[in-house]
């Protein structure tokens, strides 16, 4: 499985269609969060630009699963394919309940 970094500019001013599409978006990240295929999101302070890293076995399975987000219209989004992506929470172990 590859790993990608998505980028997108927000639009500049959020219309009342683009405020009301934030809960059914946060729905769909938290569901293809919980699948392992979204790794992380982040927005900007400025609610300016998103990012979000994933695994996929392709660009084209990154486009499709971006499709699942109801704010993509309102994105352009940048498909890189990362050589490695290191964060705390692979570096730490999880605890055994046993």
């Amino acid at each position: 499985m590859k790993q990608y970094i998505v980028t997108s500019k927000l639009p500049e001013e959020f219309t009342q269609e683009f405020l009301s599409l934030i809960p059914l978006q946060r729905a769909a990240v938290n569901r293809l969060m919980n699948k392992g295929i979204i790794l992380t999101y982040a927005v900007a302070g400025d609610r300016s630009r998103l990012w979000i890293t994933l695994e996929a076995e392709s660009e084209a399975d990154v486009i499709h699963n971006l499709s699942e987000l109801p704010l993509i219209r309102f994105m352009r989004p940048e498909i890189t394919e990362l050589l490695f992506f290191h964060n705390l929470s692979f570096m730490l172990p999880h605890p055994s309940l046993n």
